[in-house]
């Protein structure tokens, strides 16, 4: 029986039977005695369940009821009044979590997640309490930098609604900067997901104005409202073929935007590392005989895959198809013009 799966029993037993013997815990559980009573030091000192021995009836009870009486109804009211948390975790897993608040945490300039959050990093804190688990917690917290490199904040009221509306499945009404046009309009869309990538937040939407789906940067949000009408509901099957089709955050299969794929190939200097980059989920490499390496990955717009492609220089070139290699060359022409 797992760990997790064992603290409960006890719990449960203690909290149906009122009283419960130290060999009827052991037939039931079957473990030893030394495991059962650092399973019960452990319910009682780190998560607060107050159990304790009633020399009497020989037995385990919840503090609080009449001694000596096996199945109390006052005992079985202690017990519950006390409710286990919904999740166990091992110290390593505590510290791992410490880590996780920390990245929440660096992604919200406004201290939304971190505020949010706040309960359970007291609670691990207290779950680490024993020894000198505060302290390596607190350690951890110091030693162990996150770096969100070019993100773009979230004001806290947009984050909130949109999540709201997509949680309660309502539409949301939006005032949205498209920035390749440099134009603010007016829309109304159901959110289907959120997505956070690169450092950014993202909504996958159903668009309204253009009957469609969407991804709009959270950043790029003006203004933001939650509608009393509902979300049109699509199949999230649905929305990740559509969504997930192209390259980086960019979607493919929306009418001129169809899917292709590029070849690239990588000098050796580059090749070792890019042998372990994952630029795209269904990409395909291999190692040629002169040790370069040659990579393919779909892609539906060419946007962001000619700004991954640029950050390589000289290290990479674009083998096929022939508009890709016309967009890097072009590019890299205009960067080097303004170097002359």
């Amino acid at each position: 029986m797992a760990n997790t799966e064992r603290l409960y029993k006890i719990e449960r037993l203690i909290r149906t039977r009122g009283v419960v013997s130290l060999a009827r815990l052991l037939q039931e559980l079957e473990v030893s005695r030394a495991t059962l009573k650092r399973d019960l030091e452990y319910l009682r000192s780190r998560l607060g369940a107050p159990i304790e021995y009633d020399r009497d009836a020989n037995g385990y009870r919840f503090a609080g009821g009449p001694p000596g009486v096996a199945g109390a109804a006052g005992s079985a009211a202690t017990g519950a009044r006390h409710e286990l948390p919904g999740l166990w975790f091992d110290e390593s897993e505590l510290y791992s979590l410490l880590m996780a608040h920390q990245l929440l945490a660096s992604l919200d300039e406004e201290g939304l997640l971190a505020r949010h959050l706040q309960p359970l990093l007291a609670r691990i804190h207290q779950l680490l309490g024993s020894g000198d688990g505060t302290a390596a917690g607190a350690a951890l917290q110091q030693r162990v930098r996150i770096v969100s490199a070019l993100k773009r904040p979230v004001p806290s009221r947009f984050f909130q609604r949109v999540a709201e509306a997509l949680l309660q499945r309502r539409r949301l009404h939006l005032r949205y900067l498209t920035r390749g046009r440099r134009e603010s309009g007016e829309r109304d869309v159901s959110p289907q997901r959120l997505v956070h990538y690169r450092s950014t937040w993202y909504l996958d939407a159903w668009c309204h104005r253009v009957e469609g789906l969407r991804r709009f940067a959270l950043d790029a949000i003006e203004d933001a409202a939650v509608l009393e009408h509902k979300a049109r509901e699509l199949s999230l099957a649905q929305v990740a073929e559509a969504m997930d089709a192209g390259y980086g955050i960019y979607a493919g299969g929306h009418g001129e935007h169809q899917r292709r794929w590029a070849t690239l190939r990588f000098d050796r200097t580059a090749a070792l590392w890019a042998s372990r980059e994952q630029w795209h989920a269904e990409q395909q490499g291999r190692w040629l005989d002169d040790g370069r390496y040659e990579l393919r990955v779909p892609y539906a717009q060419e946007t962001e895959l000619v700004m991954d492609i640029l950050r390589q220089g000289e290290q990479v070139e674009v083998l096929e198809p022939a508009t890709l290699k016309r967009t890097v060359r072009s590019r890299l022409t205009a960067a080097l013009a303004l170097y002359d």
